[in-house]
């Protein structure tokens, strides 16, 4: 069986403390500890790879991005956006235990009717699934898109 611990992205260092027997992790965007959950993980190495690997400015990346959603407020994951303040890229986060299931596709689809953008990226971490938005459906990706500004 797969380590669950490791994560499918380069390593990156992560800034993490330890308060009442809890584990909290610094997150640069938002200049913050927050509590280190395992979708946390997976959004934290996301981010830095998406920066380090995929051209993404940091000041470009939103986290738990807020949707209306028919009336309900849900948020997204992570949100990058254009030089026009755009989306672009929409990443859908789930711990390494949660797959990366048909219902998983369908969640970031419903954000994506409201956010319009080119791109989803859903990642457990372990797994990663990239698509384009086309005119009717989404094409998968052989890899993770690159960002121009």
């Amino acid at each position: 069986m797969r380590n669950r611990q490791t994560i499918n992205f380069p390593a990156i260092e992560l800034n993490i403390k330890q308060v009442d027997g809890q584990t909290f992790v610094w997150d640069a965007l938002r200049g913050k500890y927050l509590l280190l959950t395992p979708e946390e993980r997976v959004r934290q190495h996301a981010i830095a790879f998406l920066i380090s690997h995929c051209g993404v400015m940091a000041q470009s990346v939103a986290q738990e991005y807020p949707i209306n959603l028919n009336g309900t407020a849900q948020r997204a994951d992570i949100v990058v956006m254009d030089k026009t303040l755009t989306p672009t890229i929409l990443v859908e986060c789930k711990a390494p235990e949660v797959m990366i299931t048909q219902q998983v596709l369908e969640q970031a689809v419903r954000y994506n009717s409201i956010l319009k953008a080119r791109y989803i990226i859903l990642t457990n971490g372990h797994q990663h699934l990239c698509l384009e938005r086309s005119e009717n459906s989404y094409i998968k990706l052989k890899s993770f898109p690159l960002m121009e500004y």
